[in-house]
């Protein structure tokens, strides 16, 4: 497939820079079916070669796993990648369904340390909290994150899921240069309050699931297109009349793809794309053939009545069906 090589753009005012598209590389090690370690670390290095050279992790995923597969993917070719991974969900491995948020100063520290020996980096670029962490002020968890920057262990800061009001407090205590929250076609929930707060401090936006972890490709239009461990079996969206409602999103993406000569993937992801310069998505992959198809996307333009009309449809059920989101 011939690509064109993906620029470089800001994210955010403080000096980071990255690739116009991520690679969000959580489903390599868990949640979305088998996985596939080989295709994996060569899908990053395809990435690489593309310029996708943003690359998201989280310590949380696969139990570290995914850090250490990305730290490997990345040994030899550390000064091609802008590296983000994230700290704060901890999860028990005897027992999946127990887990907490963790934002204190002392848990930072550790956790980044551990991030560090996992990914085989001294530093990452872009550190965000996951979740915020309702017992630990927000001001104390970004005073300890902006003392890894004072050590060199990492670059910039980030926010996952935060409120309006959680990202003012936290960037009065040190510039903030990303917030990492979902954003899609039918997820929209951040356009009234924390866009325009987010474009008002100087803070990119980092969409993930950009492709409504995966449903607006149409690709999936029943929960039999699911691995058994699929998380998304268990997601409101994917259950139901939810799933029978929704899959009217995707013939209305498919129709204008088939119009466009794209796929509904690519449709989906230029809408993002098309929201700003300042919004850079990390659609997850863990093949190349899907990493190819999403650089597509930056080929593809909509016309503002394009936009528009992807703009009016609404999905039906709830993102998560136990896990906080954005915090209150």
């Amino acid at each position: 497939m011939s690509v064109t090589t993906v620029p470089s753009v800001p994210l955010g005012t403080q000096g980071l820079a990255v690739s116009r598209l991520g690679l969000g590389c959580m489903g390599m090690s868990e949640f979305y079916g088998e996985s596939d370690q080989a295709e994996s670390v060569a899908t990053i290095h395809r990435a690489l070669e593309l310029g996708v050279s943003f690359l998201d992790t989280a310590d949380m995923y696969g139990y570290g796993a995914n850090e250490e597969l990305v730290g490997r993917a990345i040994a030899d070719r550390r000064d091609q990648v802008v590296l983000a991974t994230k700290f704060g969900n901890v999860r028990n491995p005897d027992d999946p369904r127990d887990r907490r948020i963790d934002g204190s100063p002392d848990y930072v520290r550790q956790a980044c340390d551990a991030s560090l020996r996992r990914l085989g980096v001294d530093h990452v670029d872009l550190y965000y909290q996951h979740r915020v962490d309702p017992r630990t002020p927000i001001e104390e968890t970004v005073g300890a994150m902006a003392e890894l920057v004072q050590a060199g262990k990492v670059r910039y800061l980030g926010l996952s899921e935060a409120s309006a009001e959680t990202i003012r407090r936290a960037h009065a205590v040190h510039p903030i240069s990303a917030l990492q929250t979902e954003y899609s076609i039918w997820t929209r929930d951040l356009e009234d309050e924390i866009l325009p707060t987010l474009r008002e401090l100087g803070i990119g936006l980092v969409p993930y699931s950009p492709l409504g972890r995966g449903f607006l490709t149409g690709g999936i239009r029943s929960l039999d297109d699911l691995d058994e461990d699929d998380f998304r079996r268990n997601n409101p969206r994917f259950q139901g009349e939810n799933l029978r409602a929704n899959i009217a999103i995707v013939e209305r993406i498919d129709a204008l793809a088939a119009e466009k000569g794209a796929t509904a993937a690519q449709v989906a992801l230029a809408w993002v794309l098309a929201q700003g310069d300042d919004v850079v998505p990390i659609p997850g992959t863990k093949r190349r053939s899907y990493l190819e198809q999403n650089v597509g996307a930056l080929a593809v333009d909509l016309s503002e009545d394009e936009l528009a009309t992807l703009s009016g449809v609404a999905a039906q059920g709830e993102r998560y069906p136990d896990m906080s989101s954005i915090d209150r």
